[in-house]
C-alpha cells in the first residue's frame, strides 16, 4: 500500500464462506488494495434452521475496520459493504431484529417453485422481473414464510438486504441498494422500482420495502458508536458501492465503453461459480432469454448484467480437495502442469450436470460420468484436472452462443475477472474454445469495483471509464490469444450432444 496522503477506502467484502475488510486508494498509478483483516463465515443450524451468524459478522468488520483506523488514521475518508444477493433481514417498528437471517441453502424453499407458479406463471413472473428462476431467490424466501404461516412478515416493518443490513449499522440509514435488491426477484425489470405485481400476488407487505437506491450515494457518517469502537473518525463517509459482489465485480472490468445497447465484449467472474454476461444499457425479455435461464440483474448507474450462471471452478476444487484426503496436496502450479501432460480433450463433461452438485468423490464421479456416456474414462490425476477444465471451457462457448443470440451481436473479446484468473490453463481454453482472445485479470475485481464505486462517489474518479482505463493499465492484466480450433470444435459438439437442448 502507498505511503502517500491519498485518501483511504475502505471495502468490506463478506462472502458465503469468508469475509474481509479492504484499504484502497485511487492515484495516477492505478488503485492500489490491501488485506487488513480476513475472517471465517459459514452457516449455523438452529433447530431446524440454518442460518447466517450475521451479528458475528458485524463483530468481525468491526475488528476489521479498528486495525484500518489504526493503520491509516485520518486518512481514511470511507467505507462501504459488498456480499452475495438473495438473503435479508427483517426489522419491527424498533428496529429490532425479527427472527433470524436466514441461510439461502435452508431447506424451506424446496419445492417452492411449482407452488409459485399456481400465484403467477413463470412466464408472468419473468415478463415482470428478467430474473432467472432458483428456490434460494428471495421472493420464494418470503413466499416459503407465508406458506409457513409464519407471523414474521406481519411483524416486520423494514426488509434489508445482507449489505443493507451493514449499512445501517455503518451509518444508521435503512436503505435498500439496487444491484442486491435486484437479484430478489422482486423488483420491476423495466424500472428500478419494486413490483406492486408480485408482492401482491405473493402477499408480501409492500410497506417493508424503500426505493432502491443506485451505487456511489452517500449515507452520510459513519455513527458515534462505530467511530468509538473503532477508533474511526467521525467524518468517514458511508459510500454505498454495487452491493452485490458480482455487481461490484463487473464494474472492474478493465474494457473501454460502458452499458452499450449491443456490446462487442462479454465478461466471465470467474471463482467456484462462473458468471458469463453481458453489460447492457437495458434488458432482454424475450422468451429466448427465458428459455435460456439468463438473468437481469441491477449494474452501477442503472445498467443491466445480463448473465448465466455456471458451475465454475467448482469441480476441480473439488477434485484438488479429495486429492488431499487421499495425501495428495499438490499447488495449483503442480496440477496445471500433470494436465499439461494429458491427452487433450479425450473426454468431455457436462459441468452443470446435477450429478457435480455434491458427489461424496468428485474424480470418481468424473469418471463415472464419462463411463456412462461411453467416452474413454479420465485415469491420472492430471487427466481428470484437464478434462473439467476443458469442458468448463467447453461450457462458455455454449453461453457465448446463447448470449450473442440474445444480445445480438458477435462479441470480439472475453473478460475475465475474479480468483479464477489465476488459472492459466483455463483462461488458455476460453480464448481456444470461444476463439476469442482473452483478457484476464484483475484477480481483486469485486474489492476493486467497491473501491471504485466509492471513489466515484467523494468525487476522486469522474467516471467508471476513467476507472477502467486505470485497471487495464495495471501490470496484472494478462492477455491470452486463441489457437487452433479444429479439436475444440469437436469437443463442442459432444458437449452440445450431452446437453441434448444446449440451453441447461
Amino acid at each position: 500500500m502507498s505511503t502517500e496522503t491519498n485518501p483511504v477506502h475502505l471495502a468490506i467484502d463478506l462472502g458465503a464462506s469468508g469475509g474481509r475488510v479492504l484499504a484502497g486508494h485511487v492515484s495516477s498509478a492505478g488503485i492500489a488494495l490491501e488485506q487488513i483483516h480476513r475472517f471465517p463465515n459459514e452457516g449455523l443450524t438452529v433447530g431446524n434452521r440454518l442460518v447466517w451468524n450475521l451479528l458475528g459478522q458485524w463483530q468481525h468488520v468491526l475488528a476489521g475496520l479498528n486495525l484500518a483506523a489504526a493503520r491509516y488514521g485520518s486518512r481514511v475518508r470511507s467505507v462501504g459493504a459488498d456480499t452475495w444477493g438473495v438473503d435479508y433481514v427483517l426489522l419491527d417498528r424498533n428496529d429490532d431484529l425479527v427472527g433470524p437471517c436466514y441461510h439461502y441453502r435452508d431447506s424451506r424453499t424446496v419445492g417452492l417453485l411449482e407452488r409459485a407458479f399456481q400465484l403467477l406463471s413463470r412466464k408472468e413472473i419473468f415478463e415482470a422481473t428478467g430474473i432467472q428462476f432458483m428456490e434460494i431467490n428471495t421472493l420464494i424466501q418470503l413466499f416459503s414464510m407465508r406458506e409457513e404461516n409464519s407471523p414474521l412478515l406481519d411483524i416486520a416493518e423494514h426488509f434489508l438486504m445482507i449489505p443493507d443490513f451493514l449499512h445501517w449499522q455503518l451509518s444508521g440509514e435503512k436503505i435498500n441498494e439496487f444491484t442486491n435488491a435486484s437479484t430478489t426477484q422482486m423488483l420491476s425489470a423495466d424500472q428500478p422500482q419494486w413490483s406492486d405485481r408480485i408482492l401482491k400476488a405473493f402477499d408480501i407487505p409492500t410497506h417493508l420495502f424503500s426505493p432502491p437506491q443506485q451505487p456511489g450515494i452517500s449515507l452520510g457518517p459513519i455513527t458515534p458508536n462505530v467511530s468509538n469502537a473503532t477508533g474511526l473518525h467521525k467524518q468517514v463517509e458511508t459510500i454505498v458501492p454495487a452491493t452485490h459482489d458480482t455487481g461490484s465485480a463487473v464494474l472492474a472490468v478493465p474494457a473501454d465503453t460502458f452499458a452499450q445497447t449491443t456490446p462487442d465484449w462479454c465478461y466471465i467472474s470467474c471463482g467456484t461459480w462462473s458468471l458469463m454476461g453481458a453489460e447492457l444499457a437495458r434488458p432482454v425479455l424475450t422468451p429466448e432469454c427465458q428459455l435460456f435461464n439468463f438473468t437481469n440483474e441491477g449494474g452501477v448507474l442503472g445498467s443491466v448484467r445480463l448473465l448465466k450462471n455456471i458451475a465454475g471452478l467448482w469441480i476441480v476444487q473439488q477434485c484438488a480437495a479429495q486429492w488431499k484426503r487421499e495425501g495428495r496436496d499438490w499447488s495449483w502450479e503442480r496440477m496445471i502442469q500433470m494436465a499439461e501432460s494429458a491427452p487433450t480433450l479425450e473426454s468431455v463433461i457436462d459441468t452443470d450436470d446435477p450429478m457435480f452438485v455434491a458427489p461424496i468423490n468428485m474424480p470418481e464421479a468424473v469418471r463415472e460420468y464419462c463411463k456412462r456416456t461411453g467416452q474413454p474414462i479420465p485415469e491420472t490425476e492430471g487427466a481428470i484436472f484437464r478434462c473439467a477444465l476443458e469442458s468448463l471451457a467447453l461450457r462458455y462457448r455454449l453461453v457465448l452462443g446463447n448470449l450473442e443470440q440474445l444480445v445480438g451481436q458477435k462479441m470480439k473479446t472475453i473478460y475475465m475477472v475474479g480468483g479464477g484468473v489465476q488459472n492459466r490453463m483455463l483462461c488458455q481454453f476460453a480464448a481456444d474454445a470461444c476463439q476469442l482472445p482473452v483478457v484476464a485479470g484483475p484477480v481483486e475485481a469485486t474489492a476493486l469495483g467497491n473501491i471504485i464505486m466509492q471513489a466515484i462517489g467523494t468525487g476522486e474518479l469522474d467516471s467508471v471509464i476513467e476507472a477502467r482505463k486505470l485497471l487495464f493499465n495495471s501490470a496484472e492484466i494478462k492477455h491470452f490469444e486463441p489457437r487452433s480450433s479444429a479439436c475444440w470444435d469437436a469437443g463442442f459438439e459432444t458437449l452440445r450432444r450431452l446437453t441434448l437442448s444446449g440451453n441447461r
